[in-house]
């Protein structure tokens, strides 16, 4: 059974930094692509990162420069390292697996940039 579980979420002031963090489980991890995506209230859920199993990444344009995706293989994790967070930042954070031609997602992460 495949799981995904986030943390690392919280409330952060604008110009601060967070990382979230996505261990799974029941999957050979190294072999898939991970993504994070984010939905903020009233908002359809957006990409906002991936990683591929060979550590190319993609951003979302409004977060290039600002987050950094990362993966360890040795423990089933990836990462999102987010400086300079502002408050259009805020959502609901979510980890995102594709396999066996199947989606999974973690139960998601809260984000909220304020002053």
């Amino acid at each position: 059974q495949v799981q995904l579980v986030e943390s690392g979420g919280g409330l952060v002031q604008p110009g601060r930094s967070l990382r979230l963090s996505c261990a799974a489980s029941g999957i050979v991890f190294s072999y898939y692509p991970m993504d994070w995506y984010r939905q903020a209230p009233v908002k359809q859920r957006e990409l906002v990162a991936t990683i591929t199993r060979g550590d190319l990444t993609n951003y979302l344009d409004s977060v290039k420069g600002r987050f950094t995706i990362a993966r360890d293989n040795a423990k089933n994790t990836v990462y999102l390292q987010m400086n300079s967070l502002k408050p259009e930042d805020t959502a609901v954070y979510y980890c995102h697996l594709r396999a066996y031609s199947s989606d999974y997602w973690g139960q998601g992460t809260q984000v909220t940039v304020s002053s």
